[in-house]
């Protein structure tokens, strides 16, 4: 009752805190005023292209509000799944190279667009980007498989590999953008600011079909939780489901990380809260991932985006956030292991 309880609670907060953080930003729409706009877009009598308070919210907050929550509840289901897979409490969405992948495609696009070369309109920012999530992905897969079994060490060591070559190659990029350099850099810090209604839908139209199948697998995560050897011992094919699991948040995140750009620690820091508050079952932790990296995406975006003098990329502060935290996991998981635990 008390993970039904929190789950309840979250998903209301998340709702209460989407209506409330679209009445704040730098032009002050009154919330009764923004309600009127809300029942006027549903009875479809609103007509943003002659009303700017309308326009402000339906075609600025309200996209950049629901890309935020769908990102922030893809990066920390799929590292709750990440760190049950890999038996590692530091592991998220970035342990395989794919934010490195994603922040290669765009420095990509953006040095192609740099140098003159003309690309199919197809061939955008978020598309090289999720290209290159992707292709981080298969190349750490093959690393790490060799005609063994997956493993969750070999797959670490085989995302470290890739993502030190990928930040090299990054490196070279922003060598080549010349002046240009800021556009890279500013993408690798993350932003919702440019985000469009249809890349909101991209990412709606991934997050219901991903969450749900990852929802599917939650007890045989629970058995891996306990170890490998039990899992084989009770017939579950750890490396088959290792394999689905992994694809799915990964190909998730790739098109999360495609629209927003690179955003860490949300994977980290969500799952080891709720592991607190709700215990590791992680038929729970699934569901309450993803409002709980909603709600905290949300609020940093809110707060670069409302509160602060100028605008900060989030990715900074999800970092100012995350890298403490980082650091008392790792000192905590030390004194784990020397404990004998």
């Amino acid at each position: 009752m008390r993970q039904f309880g929190l789950a309840v609670f979250l998903y209301a907060l998340l709702a209460g805190f989407v209506v409330f953080s679209a009445g704040l930003g730098y032009v002050h729409i009154p919330f009764q005023e923004m309600w009127q706009i809300f029942f006027s877009v549903l009875s479809g009598t609103s007509d943003t292209a002659h009303n700017a308070s309308a326009a402000i919210i339906m075609d600025i907050r309200i996209p950049r509000i629901i890309g935020a929550a769908l990102v922030g509840g893809a990066l920390a289901v799929s590292g709750t799944v990440f760190q049950a897979l890999l038996l590692n409490p530091l592991a998220d969405p970035y342990t395989l190279g794919i934010s490195s992948g994603a922040a290669f495609g765009a420095s990509l696009a953006i040095v192609i667009a740099v140098l003159g070369i003309a690309l199919p309109k197809f061939l955008s920012i978020p598309v090289l980007a999720f290209l290159g999530a992707v292709g981080s992905l298969f190349t750490v897969m093959a690393l790490a498989s060799g005609g063994q079994r997956l493993s969750s060490t070999s797959l670490i060591l085989s995302g470290v590999i890739v993502s030190a070559i990928l930040s090299a190659a990054i490196g070279f990029m922003k060598f080549l953008a010349d002046e240009q350099v800021g556009a890279i850099i500013f993408w690798l810090m993350g932003s919702f600011s440019a985000i469009s209604w249809d890349q909101v839908l991209l990412v709606a139209a991934a997050s219901a079909p991903c969450l749900v199948v990852i929802q599917l697998y939650a007890r045989e995560l629970n058995v891996v939780a306990t170890g490998e050897k039990t899992a084989r011992s009770l017939g579950i094919d750890t490396a088959r489901l290792r394999l689905l699991l992994l694809t799915i948040c990964s190909f998730w995140t790739a098109i999360a990380v495609s629209v927003s750009g690179i955003i860490g620690f949300v994977g980290l820091i969500v799952p080891h809260l709720l592991r607190h508050w709700a215990g590791p079952d992680n038929s729970w932790l699934i569901i309450l991932s993803f409002p709980a990296g909603a709600l905290l995406l949300l609020a940093a975006d809110t707060l670069t985006r409302a509160v602060l003098p100028s605008e900060v990329p989030i990715g900074v502060i999800t970092a100012l956030i995350g890298g403490p935290f980082f650091c008392f996991i790792f000192k905590r998981r030390q004194a784990q292991m020397q404990g004998g635990f």
